[in-house]
């Protein structure tokens, strides 16, 4: 019996979000609307938004001694996420500038602050957090390095989910312990090169598992998703909506897809009920203050 349904290894950081009409241009300056400060993170995002959902869930990162800090530990444990794990010091917390247009999409800076202080040796002494969980997520706004530890940190029958975002090459080990590797289209053409991508979601799925993961999800907004495996390639859709914000959607699909996995659900049925966590949250501005509960996405 695990202690946890999900352990989340990543960042945390604050998101600092200004609403524009437009993005600006290189040299040029808009206004924008006031300033907002959420608790944010790749890391972060999926923990809240596995634990919102119902799942045992603990957080393995590193924040600052500060007020950023504070925040992110106080809304970690407001949504039921185990905190243990979060290890404080060492840098300022990590820092995400945010802008978002009308339509609801972003642009997003990060200052990795903390994040880039957590090590594989904090990974080595967090061995009874990998022992006591089923599934293991990670991203990569973290070093690289500490994501190489996860991997070589899983407990035997664990499972391994990595989002590698920001995108950049990942080494055969943690490539084949990706089970799936989720990646949306920029993310799959990073990491396959532009003259292996393809045209088409399925080709860069059916590229990417020859690089070594055990299964790939990509994910298409609001066309939904696609799963790939060894025993083929389908279409997941999603549920059409009105999007306000796309800001950590993205962490809500992988945390709700990692959650479900774990819980048995085949990848395909995984992934549909995470499209559907992801379409609630655009429907609500900010990362995860949008995150909904499952009794909000069985109405949806």
């Amino acid at each position: 019996m695990n202690d946890y349904d999900l352990l989340v290894v990543g960042s945390a950081n604050a998101d600092l979000v200004i609403g524009v009409e437009r993005r600006p241009g290189p040299g040029e300056t808009v206004l924008g609307s006031d300033l907002a400060v959420h608790p944010g993170g790749k890391g972060g995002n999926q923990a809240v938004a596995a634990a919102r959902l119902g799942a045992r869930t603990a957080l393995l990162a590193r924040v600052g001694d500060d007020a950023h800090g504070r925040l992110l530990l106080d809304a970690q444990r407001a949504a039921g996420v185990d905190t243990a794990g979060v290890l404080v010091g060492g840098a300022p917390t990590g820092v995400a500038l945010i802008t978002v247009d009308p339509s609801g999409d972003n642009s997003i800076v990060v200052s990795p602050g903390a994040n880039g202080r957590l090590t594989p040796g904090d990974i080595r002494a967090a061995a009874g957090l990998f022992r006591a969980s089923r599934v293991v997520s990670a991203q990569l706004e973290i070093p690289l390095e500490t994501v190489v530890e996860v991997v070589r940190g899983l407990s035997p029958g664990s499972r391994f989910v990595l989002n590698p975002s920001p995108p950049r090459p990942l080494p055969a080990e943690v490539l084949a312990a990706c089970d799936p590797l989720i990646v949306n289209e920029h993310e799959a053409k990073v990491l396959l090169g532009e003259g292996r991508a393809g045209a088409a979601p399925e080709d860069w799925a059916r590229s990417l598992l020859t690089e070594g993961p055990r299964s790939v999800v990509v994910t298409l907004g609001a066309a939904g998703a696609l799963v790939a495996s060894p025993a083929g390639v389908a279409r997941v859709p999603s549920v059409r909506v009105a999007a306000v914000d796309t800001t950590g959607a993205g962490d809500a699909f992988a945390a709700a897809l990692a959650w479900r996995l774990g819980a048995g659900e085949p990848l395909a049925e995984a992934a549909a009920y995470a499209a559907r966590v992801g379409a609630v949250a655009v429907t609500r501005a900010g990362a995860q203050e949008s995150y909904p509960t499952a009794a909000e996405v069985a109405a949806l």
